[in-house]
């Protein structure tokens, strides 16, 4: 597939596509009159790419990790270095508050809506009287 049809099927901006081929965290086929050829399997990577981009981690410790995502769970590497671990698990911590963030937020928001509807339906209840 075109990247046009990859930045549709991804929901990613095809200015990103090219972005993550730059930093080699996907690589499309070339074919012989040299337009790139993008393999159906990187429509998943693509959205794997902009979830962990959209919750902050780089894409030089998203380009370390990428691979690890692909295996079963199970499977840690061999020869993993303290620091990426000590950079994961700062990154993870990371993300732990934000999600503790959006989830106050998320929830803020619920209460609002939930007082929004009744306030409504008292109103509509009051000019049905």
């Amino acid at each position: 597939m075109r990247i046009g049809e990859l930045a549709k099927l991804s929901n990613t901006p095809t200015r990103s596509l090219r972005y993550y081929e730059e930093q080699g965290l996907i690589i499309p086929r070339r074919l012989e009159n040299g337009y790139r050829e993008y393999d159906p399997y990187l429509i998943d990577r693509a959205i794997q790419i902009r979830g962990l981009i959209d919750s902050g981690i780089p894409t030089k410790i998203i380009a370390l990790i990428l691979p690890c995502l692909d295996k079963a769970r199970g499977i840690v590497p061999e020869d993993i270095e303290p620091e990426l671990l000590a950079i994961l698990r700062d990154e993870r911590d990371r993300m732990t508050q934000r999600i503790e963030f959006l989830t106050r937020n998320r929830d803020s928001i619920a209460t609002y809506i939930d007082a929004a509807d009744e306030a409504l339906a008292r109103r509509t209840a009051g000019t049905a009287a």
